[in-house]
């Protein structure tokens, strides 16, 4: 991106003014050298996305920000339905719900490392991965219903985890709202037999250690120290999911003319929130939202069905459950006045600063637990919200790395075979059923994890509490 484009207002904060058709102006926070970095696409679909309806205050870009499908993955915008704001499909993507949840061990390396192959063996042949990949349970119709109405609660009644497990999941654990009914039969048939697995592409299953902390006061409320093994989750709701988000990008791009909306882009597909189609959306992706924390929740108890085979003395309690890809109803002050809006994440986390009404202790007083996946081989962070991000960006942040290049190109420039070589190496234990897939997920198809953290932490988007590097890897 050439950033002569840009008004530089910070030294991780760069803005589009409005012209044309802009509504509002564009916010990417970002270093230079990762702005530089960025496909000029990225800056398009902010100042697209800044021309929509009922678009409050601004359109934002995370740093960790590329090109997606209307939307860049990293944008954040909200939307006021009292001045005709719009919901669109592509501005929560294609995996809904898609998130991170960490696990505590209790362990540390010298613990683990006698058991580390038997542990990863147990992992993968426990939690199903890959493409296409089917879990143990086949729902009926009523239980996908019910699934998709109760979330990681209906889960836990079923006995997949613990009751305890709610309190730390955002919306604990069962998104209000959802509507089963607006989930077409072919979404629930291709979630029938997904339920309690991992998928493909970037999602992962992670055994982790933390190397180093920043934050001595989040860390003690985060109960992290140094040293201690983690497990990381990063998953969302599969195939339903997915083809909920291309059954309402086609009809929202049909019905948007209907409601007068000039689209900039087909792929900005959206209807007023308050309009059929926008209705419709919503229940259909609160549902899948629950179908997601299920999901997690599910392979929440496989992990520790896993470690009780080679482990049975540890018990793995939740540290946090977050969600990126989603649409959330929230209050947020704008222009001195409390608003009601529709806050849009596409590749962005949701990260609650201190004193946030949406948050329970042992997190209130501190923050928001905000959870960063990185890569195979490189580290993962966790970050605490902040109070000054409820102001810079309704209270968001970002979710991960970020692609620096595309499954093609990174198939072109790595072996899966090589890559897992070459971390076995370095002590990581990878386990996948398809040497493609990893290649696609290379390391180095990604931006520099700590580079997007630290513009992150420096834009006081999240602070960074701790970091984490991989010792076994469960991918698709």
């Amino acid at each position: 991106m050439d950033a002569s484009r840009l008004i530089r207002k910070g030294e991780c904060e760069w803005w589009i003014p409005p012209v044309g058709k802009m509504r509002v102006p564009g916010v990417i926070y970002a270093s230079e050298p990762l702005i530089r970095e960025m496909d000029s696409k990225v800056c398009e679909q902010v100042v697209n996305v800044a021309s929509l309806p009922g678009i409050e205050k601004a359109s934002y870009a995370m740093p960790d920000a590329h090109w997606g499908y209307g939307f860049a993955i990293g944008g954040v915008a909200a939307f006021d339905p009292q001045r005709g704001g719009v919901i669109s499909a592509g501005g929560v993507g294609f995996d809904i719900s898609c998130g991170v949840r960490t696990l505590y061990t209790g362990l540390t390396l010298n613990d683990i490392q006698p058991d580390k192959t038997r542990l990863a063996d147990a992992l993968f042949h426990t939690v199903p991965a890959g493409l296409g990949s089917r879990g143990r349970l086949h729902l009926t119709s009523k239980e996908m219903d019910e699934m998709l109405a109760g979330g990681a609660r209906w889960a836990v009644e079923r006995g997949y985890g613990l009751a305890e497990d709610l309190n730390r999941i955002e919306e604990r654990g069962r998104m209000e709202g959802a509507a089963p009914g607006q989930v077409s039969d072919q979404a629930k048939k291709r979630q029938q037999d997904e339920m309690g697995t991992l998928g493909s592409g970037n999602h992962y299953l992670e055994v982790q250690r933390v190397v180093a902390l920043y934050d001595a006061k989040a860390a003690a409320a985060f109960c992290i120290r140094e040293g201690d093994i983690l497990v990381s989750i990063h998953c969302g709701s599969r195939g339903l999911g997915h083809q909920i988000g291309t059954e309402f990008l086609k009809r929202m791009a049909m019905a948007a003319g209907r409601y007068g909306i000039e689209l900039p882009d087909r792929e900005l597909a959206c209807a007023p929130i308050e309009s059929d189609v926008g209705r419709d959306y919503l229940g259909a992706m609160r549902a899948a939202i629950n179908c997601a924390l299920a999901n997690r929740q599910i392979i929440t108890h496989l992990v520790r069905q896993a470690f009780a085979e080679v482990m049975p003395h540890v018990r793995l309690p939740l540290l946090y459950d977050v969600s990126h890809n989603t649409c959330k109803v929230e209050e947020h002050l704008v222009d001195g006045e409390r608003k009601r809006l529709y806050v849009h994440r596409k590749g962005a986390t949701r990260a609650f600063g201190p004193g946030h009404p949406d948050l329970h202790p042992p997190f209130q007083d501190i923050g928001q637990p905000v959870l960063i996946g990185g890569t195979m081989g490189t580290a993962s962070y966790i970050l605490v919200g902040t109070r000054e991000a409820m102001a810079l960006s309704y209270g968001s942040a970002c979710h991960g790395a970020g692609r620096s290049m595309s499954r093609h190109q990174a198939m072109k420039q790595w072996r899966g075979r090589e890559v897992i070589k070459e971390l076995a190496g370095r002590g990581i234990v990878i386990r996948s059923v398809s040497e493609r897939g990893v290649a696609e997920e290379a390391p180095g198809a990604y931006k520099d994890v700590g580079a997007v953290v630290g513009a992150a932490d420096q834009a006081k988007l999240a602070c960074k509490v701790a970091r984490l590097e991989p010792l076994i890897c469960i991918k698709g």
